[in-house]
Parts: structure tokens; C-alpha cells; sequence
């Protein structure tokens, strides 16, 4: 038995084919061979056709199905890209190209609204700001493309159109709901204040459907198409970070999922429906909840960490490998004898409150200090701003007790991951997995193939634990909260 799941990215979409019974990938295709296209028609948009992933969806799927039998395939899962907008015609057809994840042309219709619905009222219910969520870029087409608004029958987000494809179907989750802001946490239930707000008319809001259980089932028209049974149960569906946190087993109260890529994100799960006054993070219902039984996913994103890891090595460091920079890095103190790095240089930093401060590299001292000094202070002041983000987690009701990872990007070097637990005192687990087999595993839990929790994840290969250095932790937590106070000296000035 089979169970296959779907990663829809912005750059590539992936999939892959686990065995049930050993938990082990089998199969992996991931598609297109170089980045698919967005378009960015003005400064600030992001858009992506729709009916492109489903193209790389079944080039994916027939490339495995040419040496394993889709026969077998018993289930499938779905991850995508969180917060873009899907808007479909009366025959299914996409009205207009996605808005998707990282356009910003709806900032100021959500700030609006935040306002006119009012900010306790937001905080109170929404957890969040309106936003650049989906139901804000929505709003922006009903203002600004009424005869393309006019020809939606519903909308959705990129993991219900891959589900609509495969089966037919109209649904959402109440996490979609949630990440497009229209979730009432107060209520328990959609938030149609919100629509109603906006204009949306409240036919156009697809019917909710479990994340983790049986959603609907594949198509006649699936199966001449793929190869994959009509009938086969579509039993998970999640966007990117809540799935990532799937994939790593963090479902109850204390465990964080976290990523190091060109941006860093760390995702908390919590019982407690609290939201930050700031809107510096982000709270979302977790794939994980069920009435009686709450779990909220808090999520921070940092814009500046990876990128600036990055950075530093093409500037400084070019002829050297990411192991060599490791290894140098290594050889300078912990505290980096006072050399401290911001790495906010990549715009805008909501966990800064929209502030951009740049980037900064300060406390060098030419006749002390060399380039191992500026290489662990890079990954310090990225270990930093985990910390500063994780702290604001801990306000909002989060007590972080273990921070899982996948064994990749910045989660490579020895340093940063020792440094991340020893400022944090949060013990690290790293993991062999991805977006697209946390998504299979879903399915096999959703579908009932798995009967728990621990055998869903019997096979996760955990690659290695680390734990906070006690040699270490006072040198660093005094490094840190002189990193704050530079970081709140800079921010004081904007």
C-alpha cells in the first residue's frame, strides 16, 4: 500500500510516494527542472496560474507512476503555498491567476479593515490583523476587477484547487480558513463578519472539511488521467508551515517546528487562542485541533537569516565551502568576542513591527577581530533573532520544550544549532523528512492506515538531538541582550 503526497511551493511543485507499511519513501519527482515563473505585472505583485501546478502535479505523478504502480496508491495528502488566492468559475476553470503568498498589494485594505472592524475586535476574534491574508487580496479584485469578480463562483486556496482537480470537490479546512482570516477563534467558527466586510458573498466561501481525515475522493477523470483508482480517498490537507510542522511531529502544547532557508521560520503550537497586540507573529488553527482539544500554530517569519548567511560568505568568504565556513566560524569564541551582527537586511521585518533596519556588523575591533569573529557572529545574530521572535512566542502563551528541524540549510552547521539551543535552552531534533512525505503520512493517518499518532511516526528518522551547552549559556545570553539592546537602539531611530 501507497500513499502519496503533494507539495505545491511557489518555486517547484513536488511528490512522493511513500510505503505505508515501512514508512519509507519509495519515489520522488519534483517538477519543473528550473523555478516556475511568477509575474509580477507591478512592483509588489506575485501571481502564479493555477492550472501550472496542476500541470507539474501530473507530470510529477507520471514520472513515478513509469516505475511504480499507481494501483497501489492508496491515499494522498496535499501541502501548498499558505495565503494565495484561487478564484474559479461556474465550470471549475480559474477566473484570473493566483494571488498568491508573498504579493503585498493588499496591505492597506487590511490595515483598513483592521481599523473600520475594529482592533480589539480583530485581536479578540481574528488573532491577526486582516492583513495580506486571502480574504484582503479577495477584496482588492471585488475593487479593483468587478467583471473578473463577477464571473467567481468560489474561491480557495492553491491546496483545495490540487484537491478540486483530483476529485471534483469544493472544500476547504477551518486551518484555510484561519490562514485566509476568516476564522472566528472567539466563536469556533467561520468568521463572516469578515466577508460580510468585505463584500464576499458568503456562497463563494467553500464548505470546511477535516485537515487530517477523509475529504473527499478521487475522480473518474483522475484515474484516466494518472493512473491513481477513482475513489482513493484525498485524507490530508495543510499549507507549507503548519504541514512542515506535521512533518516533524509537533502537534501538541511546547514543540516548534523551525527552518533556516533564505528566511527563517519558527512555528509554535499552543492551547492558548491569544494573539500578539502587535501582529508581529502570526496564529493560525493547527492541523492538530479538534474541539475540546485546541491547538494553535503561532508562526514567526524572518525575513533576513539565511540570505544572510549567504550574504557573508559571497562577500567575504567565496573561495570557501559552507563546511569550511563552519569550521572557521568554530574557531572564534561563542560571543564572538563582542562582534555583533543584525541580519534584518532583507526588507521589512514584521516580527520588527514593519521596521526595516537594515543590516548591520558592529563592535569590530581591525586589531583584534578577524573574518572567524564576523562568521559566528552571523550565525549568533541569526540564532538571535530566533531567540527575540521564540520570546514574543512565550507572551502569547507558547513554552517551548524542544525545537524540531529538518537536518538542512542553516540547520547544517554544528554552531548555529548548538547556539540556537544554548541561547534558546530549548532542545533541538533533527529529522530526515520533507513537505511532501509529512503530506503522505497525513494522508495514511487521515485515511486510517495509521491508528496513531506513534505509528504515523515510527519511521521519522530523527538524525540527532542537541542540547544546550552549559558552558556556553551565560556567555551567550550576555551576547544576546547586547545584540537586543543594539537591535532596540536601531529600531528606536525609525
Amino acid at each position: 500500500m501507497k500513499s502519496l503526497g503533494i507539495d505545491i511551493g511557489s518555486s517547484s511543485v513536488k511528490v512522493s510516494l511513500l510505503d505505508i507499511e515501512t514508512g519509507k519513501c519509495v519515489a520522488s519527482s519534483t517538477n519543473p527542472s528550473s523555478e516556475m515563473p511568477i509575474k509580477a505585472l507591478e512592483n509588489g505583485w506575485a501571481e502564479q496560474d493555477p492550472q501550472m501546478w496542476w500541470q507539474y502535479v501530473c507530470e510529477g505523478i507520471g514520472k513515478i507512476g513509469k516505475s511504480n504502480n499507481l494501483a497501489e496508491v492508496k491515499c494522498i495528502g496535499i501541502t501548498y503555498q499558505m495565503h494565495g488566492l484561487v478564484c474559479i468559475s461556474g465550470n471549475g476553470r480559474p477566473v484570473r491567476d493566483s494571488i498568491i503568498w508573498c504579493d503585498s498589494r493588499a496591505v492597506g485594505i487590511g490595515n483598513d479593515a483592521m481599523e473600520k472592524i475594529g482592533r480589539e475586535n480583530c485581536l479578540s476574534r481574528l488573532l491577526n490583523s486582516p492583513g495580506n491574508f486571502t480574504a484582503s487580496k479577495l477584496a482588492w479584485v471585488i475593487r479593483n476587477e468587478a467583471e473578473t469578480f463577477a464571473k467567481v463562483e468560489k474561491f480557495f486556496l492553491p491546496g483545495d484547487y490540487i484537491a478540486y482537480c483530483l476529485s471534483g470537490d469544493v472544500h476547504t479546512t477551518e486551518t484555510g480558513l484561519s490562514e485566509q482570516i476568516l476564522w472566528d477563534y472567539k466563536e469556533e467558527r467561520r468568521a463572516d463578519f469578515v466577508a460580510s466586510f468585505y463584500g464576499i458573498p458568503e456562497r463563494m466561501i467553500p464548505d470546511t472539511v477535516p485537515a487530517i481525515g477523509i475529504q473527499t475522493r478521487t475522480s473518474k477523470e483522475t484515474e484516466s488521467l494518472l493512473g491513481i483508482p477513482a475513489g482513493t480517498p484525498i485524507s490530508y490537507r495543510a499549507g507549507d508551515q503548519p504541514n512542515n510542522a506535521f512533518s516533524l511531529n509537533v502537534l501538541d502544547p511546547g514543540e516548534i517546528a523551525a527552518t533556516g532557508g533564505t528566511s527563517g521560520v519558527v512555528y509554535g503550537v499552543t492551547d492558548v487562542p491569544k494573539a500578539d497586540p502587535l501582529s508581529r507573529v502570526n496564529t493560525f488553527v493547527h492541523v492538530s485541533h479538534r474541539k475540546g482539544s485546541p491547538r494553535y500554530g503561532i508562526l514567526l517569519c524572518i525575513n533576513g537569516t539565511g540570505i544572510m548567511n549567504a550574504w557573508i560568505r559571497r562577500n567575504f568568504a567565496e573561495r570557501l565551502d559552507y563546511d569550511q565556513i563552519n569550521e572557521l566560524a568554530g574557531q572564534a569564541p561563542a560571543g564572538a568576542d563582542g562582534v555583533c551582527v543584525l541580519p534584518f537586511g532583507n526588507g521589512a521585518e514584521r516580527v520588527l513591527e514593519n521596521r526595516f533596519t537594515g543590516a548591520s556588523v558592529t563592535g569590530l575591533d581591525l586589531n583584534r577581530h578577524s573574518l572567524a569573529h564576523v562568521l559566528r557572529a552571523t550565525q549568533e545574530g541569526i540564532a538571535f533573532s530566533f531567540r527575540y521572535g521564540i520570546d514574543i512566542m512565550k507572551e502569547m502563551g507558547l513554552k517551548p520544550n524542544v525545537i524540531r528541524a529538518g537536518k538542512a540549510n542553516l540547520f547544517l552547521s554544528p554552531l548555529f544549532r548548538q547556539t540556537l539551543s544554548s541561547v534558546t535552552g530549548a532542545q533541538i531534533e533533527l529529522y530526515d523528512t520533507d513537505g511532501a512525505l509529512g503530506a503522505a503520512r497525513g494522508a495514511a493517518l487521515g485515511a486510517g492506515f495509521y491508528k496513531s499518532r506513534e505509528e504515523t511516526f515510527a519511521s521519522l528518522n530523527k538524525l540527532e538531538v542537541v542540547s544546550p551547552a552549559a558552558t556556553e549559556q551565560a556567555v551567550l545570553e550576555n551576547a544576546y541582550r547586547k545584540w537586543k539592546a543594539e537591535l532596540e537602539k536601531r529600531m528606536s531611530t525609525l
